[in-house]
């Protein structure tokens, strides 16, 4: 299609847009267990989408010309920190999401690791786990810098403290940063981070805390009586923590805080520069000109639900959560990996003939619940990953039924596995020489047509098992390929009007 000549009005726009949203995973109701965040409070989107348009058009660039991105951000950082234990002196930045928190994590380490050692020939290195989230994979390649993955161990999914102190003596002043999650997103727990920030602190190297996920939960958890392991600024050596408010805040997409233990620290993350014609730029972001939309959506909703409303929150996630478990303990060939921390839970097979998470994962979609495969990498199992919500415990009791149903029927089956042909053929296949038109044509062989409405097949775990086996490269190749494939352009034919 083309861009029609005449303006469009405001209803055939909104028809246009709710058609595209036809094929869409529902994002409230509680049935997508990932991805989504919906607190089951009716007028709460209504509240933050009020906010998102009135401040749409306010640019957060400059908050010399408009005060109002100052005092949200101020406000939205307090928040955070009293909920954190930031001491007097944590400072925060509110970003569009995870990963340019993360981003900017590694960027005021690297930065901080440059002054600290101004003649050095070499690179800085991060240390994380392999279960750290990849934004900070991410981050390494994009800001040039080195990193070491620690393998986690196979009972708790935690990093272990003695792989995390011989990494450090093996980095030695190389040592930049050290990465460690609360939780973890794969399997929901967290890195024992009371044993190993004082460890890395020992040495000069700060702790980032990666609390993406749980840094609006934990703390309300704590409060109702959990037993949550200590994770915040209280513990010395964590010099800067992520927590994404579009996530159990329940903001609209995105907006994410990153917060430090100092203002000389955050000043690293900064960017500053003046040696050109135009105005004097300083971004606080990777991102120059940027809407208050978001910032503004997150202060509105904050101040709808409260601190009253977010502890009910968490205790009815926290409930389904502990349902899900006590469900899942029933259920022969399917178990829950570590010791859940929050509100995440992994699935995985219990013994060598137990449930598929693949296929379990297939038939919960069938019943219409989305819970999402995980591949299993680096000697870990695959497995499926649940994110509970407030809403979760609605429907608990359905959900619990159909998670019973789907692995009776996953039980029957064999596990899925990769088809001999096409693995033969994808392993044939050098992925540094690889070009889109070979990669697209593997994809359609394995089933994997993007068309107009890019998604995976209802039974997708034969793919799933596919990718699992493998190379890193190739892996990654054929599922940016995949996407380059859903990402084209709409044109308007040669020759048409």
């Amino acid at each position: 299609m083309t861009l029609p000549t005449d303006g469009a009005d405001a209803a055939s726009i909104a028809a246009a847009l709710q058609a595209y949203r036809e094929d869409d995973a529902p994002t409230t109701g509680g049935r997508v267990l990932a991805y989504v965040y919906d607190s089951g409070i009716a007028d709460l989107e209504a509240v933050g989408n009020a906010a998102l348009t009135a401040f749409s058009g306010v640019n957060a660039l400059d908050p010399t010309v408009f005060p109002s991105v100052a005092r949200i951000e101020n406000d939205l950082v307090g928040w955070g920190l009293d909920l954190l234990a930031g001491g007097p002196a944590a400072v925060g930045v509110v970003t569009s999401g995870g990963t340019e928190s993360c981003m900017l994590a590694v960027k005021a380490a690297r930065e901080q690791w440059r002054a600290d050692h101004p003649d050095s020939p070499r690179r800085p290195t991060v240390i994380m786990p392999i279960t750290a989230h990849s934004a900070f994979v991410k981050a390494t390649e994009l800001l040039d810098v080195d990193r070491v993955m620690l393998p986690v161990d196979p009972t708790t999914f935690q990093v272990r403290t003695s792989d995390v102190a011989a990494a450090l003596d093996e980095a030695g002043s190389d040592a930049a940063l050290v990465v460690l999650s609360a939780p973890s997103y794969a399997h929901g727990v967290i890195d024992p981070i009371e044993d190993i920030a004082p460890i890395a602190a020992e040495r000069g190297v700060p702790v980032h805390v990666d609390a993406c996920i749980g840094g609006w939960i934990l703390p309300f958890l704590s409060q109702l009586g959990y037993q949550v392991p200590p994770f915040d600024f209280r513990v010395p050596g964590v010099r800067s923590m992520s927590v994404d408010l579009h996530k159990y805040a329940y903001a609209p997409k995105g907006t994410s805080l990153l917060l430090f233990s100092d203002p000389e620290y955050r000043l690293n993350s900064y960017f500053a520069y003046s040696d050109w014609p135009g105005y004097p730029v300083v971004n606080t972001t990777l991102q120059s000109t940027k809407s208050a939309g978001p910032m503004a959506a997150a202060w509105a909703v904050c101040r709808r639900i409260g601190l009253d409303g977010y502890r009910e929150l968490v205790l009815a996630t926290r409930r389904a959560t502990d349902a899900i478990i006590a469900a899942v303990d029933e259920i022969d060939g399917l178990r829950v990996l570590g010791q859940p921390a929050s509100t995440l839970i992994a699935l995985a097979a219990d013994g060598p003939d137990g449930v598929d998470p693949f296929l379990l994962a297939d038939a919960m979609s069938a019943r219409g619940w989305f819970i999402q495969a995980q591949p299993g990498v680096a000697g870990l199992p695959r497995t499926a990953h649940l994110t509970v919500q407030a809403t979760t415990l609605g429907g608990i009791d359905e959900f619990c039924e159909a998670l019973r149903s789907a692995a009776a029927e996953a039980a029957q089956q064999p596990w899925a596995a990769a088809d001999p042909q096409l693995e033969a053929a994808a392993m044939a296949l050098d992925p540094s020489t690889l070009d889109l038109a070979t990669v697209d044509a593997l994809l359609k062989f394995a089933g994997l047509d993007a068309g107009e409405s890019p998604g995976l097949p209802a039974e997708a775990a034969g793919i799933q098992a596919l990718l699992e086996a493998l190379p890193t490269q190739l892996r990654d190749t054929l599922l940016a390929g995949y996407f380059s494939a859903i990402f084209q352009p709409s044109r308007e034919p040669a020759g048409d009007s």
